[in-house]
């Protein structure tokens, strides 16, 4: 009788090690995930998730990471921007990934304001695609807290922004600005959408981030059903700061048609610009999406 039951103890604790395992490998795949629930068309065949909040970099340790919520910014600090600042960084030159992509400046710390020292191949046709893909800040490296294995995120096309902005189906009725505890920004909801209880969303712009306003609580049950936010993040010229607060700039992996600019969206006060370009060394925000 006590061999039987050390024999049932036996399979039963192999039992329990085997369940633990599974449930251990179910939880892993949820944290390396991160990747936010709502589902959003970039083209007539492909949706997107969004990262759960913008790409942040650590000279010091050489770490990638999400900020920890969707309306975190890292403001006036970036202007510390160095090979060695041991603080973090949101503000990145276009295709400044780390990698050695054959332009002057690809590292994240990089603050040469002379555009043609952006160029991936040393071309300004080259985009962060293709045989360039690894110059894309999200898609070359292993973020932290989003799955630390690089190839996983990636930056939109422009094509992609400008799609899920204006050309996708009901997108007006998807889009409008507001802020999360004072923090003004864009809010984008997903292609299925339920609002929720308690919750109110007026779709459109507003001047000063006033058409939608959220508490901290509110924006947790928006975010549960899908909503995402861009913080008006502000941008870097060289090492200095501008419009934190007012203005959201958002790169996209594709260049622009001329020498000096890539693409990006750009939103402050009624207006979103999702058709446009910039200069290549000004320090914008990514979101990356999987």
């Amino acid at each position: 009788m006590k061999r039987i039951n050390a024999i049932a103890v036996v399979s039963l604790m192999a039992g329990l090690m085997m369940l633990a395992s599974c449930q251990k490998e179910h939880i892993t795949e949820i944290v390396i995930d991160r990747s936010l629930p709502g589902a959003f068309s970039v083209s007539d065949t492909l949706q997107v998730h969004f990262s759960p909040g913008n790409l942040q970099y650590q000279a010091s340790s050489d770490t990638w990471r999400f900020a920890e919520h969707q309306y975190d910014y890292v403001g006036d600090d970036n202007s510390n921007i160095s090979s060695t600042y041991g603080g973090w960084i949101d503000l990145f030159g276009w295709g400044t990934s780390g990698w050695n992509s054959g332009a002057f400046c690809y590292q994240p710390w990089s603050i040469s304001t002379r555009n043609r020292d952006y160029f991936p191949g040393g071309s300004y046709t080259n985009g962060l695609t293709g045989a360039y893909a690894d110059a894309d800040w999200a898609w070359h490296n292993a973020i932290s807290n989003g799955g630390n294995v690089a190839h996983h995120w990636r930056t939109l096309t422009q094509s992609e922004w400008n799609y899920l902005l204006f050309s996708r189906t009901n997108a007006s009725s998807k889009l409008g600005n507001g802020n999360i505890n004072g923090v003004g920004g864009l809010i984008i909801l997903p292609d299925s959408w339920t609002l929720p209880m308690g919750c109110s969303f007026t779709a459109g712009l507003g001047y000063e981030w006033t058409r939608n306003s959220y508490t901290l609580a509110q924006w947790k049950q928006m975010e549960a059903a899908g909503a995402v936010f861009l913080p008006a993040a502000g941008d870097r010229y060289g090492a200095v700061v501008r419009y934190v607060g007012n203005h959201g700039y958002y790169w996209a992996s594709t260049p622009y048609n001329d020498y000096e600019c890539a693409n990006e969206i750009s939103f402050y006060g009624a207006q979103l610009f999702a058709t446009v370009s910039d200069y290549r060394s000004r320090g914008f925000s990514v979101r990356p999406v999987r």
